[in-house]
């Protein structure tokens, strides 16, 4: 299995200078090619203390120039954000410095403050995204760019340098609804996780992504890629204790940057499913049962519970990679170290000894397509 390392760069109410929050995540990311991690990653964020890294590429550059054969992810880059021409070179440019080292991720993005910052209207963004991934995509195989869409509109130019290998089978996109997964399957991308969702949910998504991904190409889906916010402690109490505290904190920080406690996603074409979180935290308890359910979710415990836990997510969505996020929520600097360390310490080895696993070949019933959304 494929095991890689997150760093988010939170820095939740500003309890620390920006700086501080920078210099002690770099620590843990220069420590994730020693430690014997696959791959190292970071997401684009902008304006708020929630992820403070605006471009992905400059961190992954940055990272590349510190390691040797580590692969390099971004986690995901927002394309309706951006000029997708400046994407494929920024790409292009990072896997020539890398070596072929670039695992590209990419996403359309939710936070209302950071479209508004970008002047990009959200009901756009779906079909911004699929535009420039499409340009981008194709860009990054033939080794030059053109495109004429709806949005983008893009002359004939080439990319220089020119990529350095095809990017086919490390291209993956981030997709929580099933529309979003329709528009990865037909692109050829894998599918990124990030656990929101009851299992037996994305369980369905996936075999509706598969089915689509192979009549679209006439390949076998690749196995998709899984985060997970992970605290490890040989104590089970102490674990459990920290997980509620600092991944609930997290979960916290994620209603107030995308605003799911307000109702505008609710009229926001696209974002029909984040906009019923909205209803979730305004039911009686909603708070708590949100928070309790999204906690659940990942990936916390003893080692072997750590270790026990990959194994679910593996099993329900023949994942074949796991990016580990071990520093979040306000975590003080050396509780972060420690559990990093004590992650590739006792559960690292384990997970890359695991061989993939191969989902059935008929899954997806059509007639039975009807999915749930909820939480």
């Amino acid at each position: 299995m494929h095991v890689g390392l997150s760093v988010i760069f939170q820095n939740p109410g500003e309890a620390k200078p920006d700086h501080q929050v920078y210099a002690e995540d770099l620590i843990l990311a220069r420590q994730a090619e020693p430690l014997g991690f696959d791959s190292i990653w970071s997401v684009e964020h902008h304006f708020t203390d929630y992820t403070m890294c605006p471009s992905v590429f400059q961190f992954l550059t940055y990272m590349a120039g510190c390691t040797q054969k580590i692969q390099l992810g971004s986690m995901v880059a927002v394309l309706p954000w951006h000029d997708p021409l400046r994407v494929a070179e920024q790409v292009a440019m990072l896997d020539v410095i890398s070596g072929g080292r670039t695992i590209l991720g990419m996403g359309r993005g939710t936070g209302r403050v950071e479209f508004d910052g970008f002047r990009v209207a959200m009901p756009e963004a779906r079909a911004r995204f699929a535009e420039a991934a499409d340009m981008v995509l194709t860009g990054l195989e033939q080794g030059w760019c053109e495109y004429h869409g709806e949005y983008v509109q893009q002359p004939r130019v080439d990319l220089r340098p020119r990529p350095h290998r095809s990017f086919q089978g490390r291209t993956y996109a981030a997709a929580v609804s099933t529309e979003s997964a329709e528009i990865m399957a037909k692109m050829g991308v894998g599918i990124l996780i990030v656990p929101q969702k009851p299992w037996h949910v994305v369980q369905a998504e996936l075999a509706q992504y598969r089915a689509t991904f192979k009549a679209a190409t006439g390949r076998t889906a690749p196995a998709p890629y899984c985060a997970g916010w992970v605290f490890v402690d040989h104590s089970a109490d102490r674990a459990q204790d920290m997980a509620r505290r600092y991944i609930g904190a997290y979960w916290q920080s994620v209603i107030d940057h995308y605003e799911f406690n307000k109702d505008h996603l609710k009229n926001t074409p696209g974002y029909e499913f984040h906009g019923e979180m909205y209803d979730r935290l305004k039911a009686p308890g909603g708070m708590e049962k949100m928070t309790n359910f999204y906690v659940d979710l990942q990936v916390w415990g003893t080692p072997q519970q750590v270790l026990d836990k990959v194994q679910i997510i593996r099993e329900k969505t023949y994942a074949d990679g796991f990016m580990a996020v071990c520093s979040y929520g306000g975590m003080p600097h050396e509780e972060a170290k420690r559990n990093l360390q004590q992650f590739a310490e006792d559960v690292l080895p384990q997970l890359k000894q695991l061989p993939p696993l191969e989902p059935p070949e008929q899954e997806f019933d059509e007639d039975q397509a009807t999915l749930s959304q909820s939480v």
